[in-house]
């Protein structure tokens, strides 16, 4: 059994970008929804920003979850 380094790389970097990217709009998304309420302004563009990221960071988790299950995978990508 030969352990295939190139796609435990490409793994363990997709993971990494993965992670980062969720826990990057996440936060930005609570820093929205911070703005938001001390806005001396209209607080709807900081709100939506701020639920647009929420919404990015549940598509990325429900595609990783397709991803992970191997039924879900064959029937939605056909793979």
């Amino acid at each position: 059994m030969a352990i295939q380094w190139d796609a435990f790389l490409i793994v363990a970097v997709i993971t990494w970008a993965s992670a980062l990217f969720i826990v990057g709009a996440y936060s930005l998304g609570v820093r929205m929804l911070a703005v938001g309420e001390h806005a001396q302004r209209s607080a709807l563009p900081a709100r939506l920003a701020a639920y647009g990221c929420f919404a990015l960071c549940g598509l990325v988790v429900i595609f990783g979850i397709i991803l992970i299950v191997p039924s879900l995978s064959a029937r939605i990508l056909g793979a």
